[in-house]
């Protein structure tokens, strides 16, 4: 099937969809009707380009019937036209190309974040409390929902470690090309001598998943309770409410403290698990297509140096695309979007290229 094929089938698709939506059968099955509005949604923006296509085409042919009509002056009005014509062609060719590219099962889903203090000691632990807010203030700016569910502070303020879930539409698709090593320079605040320290903080995003995705078996896992360790006097909490969750076959084992309720602890660490193996089940099959994936953007090689935050010249730098900003201070502050939008510009990028070399 060629590109002109797929496209026209695809307005065929919309087409039945919108049908489907305006009779009144289907208004009594909401389930039915909500599959409806999202195929119809997915559908619209490709079959809008491709109308645009298919006018500008017509557009194009007029132009060209008048290029020979002998009459100077409306000839050279049909061959500027015709210029503006085919370059706007080619421009929605590029667009509706972007628009049939495979999407990512997992763009649509809300993530668990993890972030842990990587070489540098204090600082680094303080590096991480950085990039914590800066996760969190860019949720805000989206009007998404975060929730803390495990963190390892230390006693200035920093986090060996921090567990965090971030809810809201399309949320992996924004954050998935975060994972991976944060290098930081800057004089740390621990510092008398003023000298900068390079230290840096590993973040991994995980999309969240349901219990269909993952299948977990309860005589597969090892659950412990605990006392939640907090920052002291009124928080600490008195009862074992904290939960250790161990899956026995794989090893991997995830905590959760933040509620005081041992049962919301307990669906929180759940989550975090499920989260966890399908993760693990994802990095297997990027083994497997190593060779493939070798220098792509987001390949989840989660020991990749992926970024800098140089502080003293407010300069931010991704290592992937060569992209360098001096605008540290707003991106800190959760101004994410112009690397957001380069890194997924890039990705697309990759990922049409491979389609035509094949």
């Amino acid at each position: 099937m060629n590109f002109q094929d797929k496209l026209s089938e695809l307005e065929r698709d919309f087409e039945e969809t919108e049908a489907k939506m305006a009779d009144p059968a289907f208004h009594s099955n909401m389930k039915e009707l909500q599959v409806l509005a999202k195929r119809h949604a997915k559908l619209g923006p490709v079959v809008s380009k491709y109308r645009e296509f298919r006018k500008v085409s017509v557009d194009l042919e007029e132009a060209r019937s008048l290029l020979h009509c002998g009459d100077p002056e409306m000839e050279s009005l049909a061959r500027d036209e015709l210029s503006a014509k085919e370059d706007r062609l080619r421009e929605i060719e590029e667009e509706m190309k972007l628009l049939l590219l495979p999407e990512d099962p997992n763009d649509e889903k809300s993530v668990i974040v993890e972030i842990r203090a990587g070489t540098g000691g204090e600082e680094a632990a303080l590096f991480a409390a950085n990039l914590f807010r800066m996760y969190t203030r860019f949720a805000e700016r989206e009007g998404w929902r975060t929730e803390i569910v495990d963190y390892n502070e230390t006693g200035i303020g920093g986090y060996k470690e921090i567990i965090f879930r971030i809810d809201g539409d399309r949320v992996f698709s924004k954050l998935k090309f975060e994972s991976g090593v944060h290098r930081v320079q800057r004089v740390p605040a621990t510092e008398a001598g003023g000298r900068i320290h390079t230290s840096a903080a590993t973040v991994a995003v995980l999309p969240e998943v349901e219990d269909v995705d993952v299948e977990i078996r309860t005589e597969d896992l090892k659950i412990d309770t605990y006392r939640s360790s907090g920052a002291g006097g009124q928080y600490v909490n008195m009862t074992d409410s904290a939960v250790r969750i161990t899956h026995l076959p794989t090893g991997v084992v995830v905590t959760c403290q933040d509620e005081r309720s041992q049962l919301k602890n307990r669906v929180k660490a759940m989550a975090y698990l499920r989260a966890k193996l399908y993760d693990l089940e994802l990095q297997k099959q990027n083994d497997e297509v190593a060779s493939e994936r070798r220098g792509q953007i987001g390949s989840g090689d989660r020991s990749e140096r992926v970024r800098t935050y140089n502080y003293t010249q407010n300069r931010i730098t991704d290592h992937r695309i060569g992209m360098t900003l001096y605008k540290l201070d707003q991106y800190l502050d959760g101004d994410l979007y112009e690397l957001v939008d380069a890194m997924t510009m890039a990705d697309q990028s990759q990922k049409l290229h491979a389609i035509e070399a094949n």
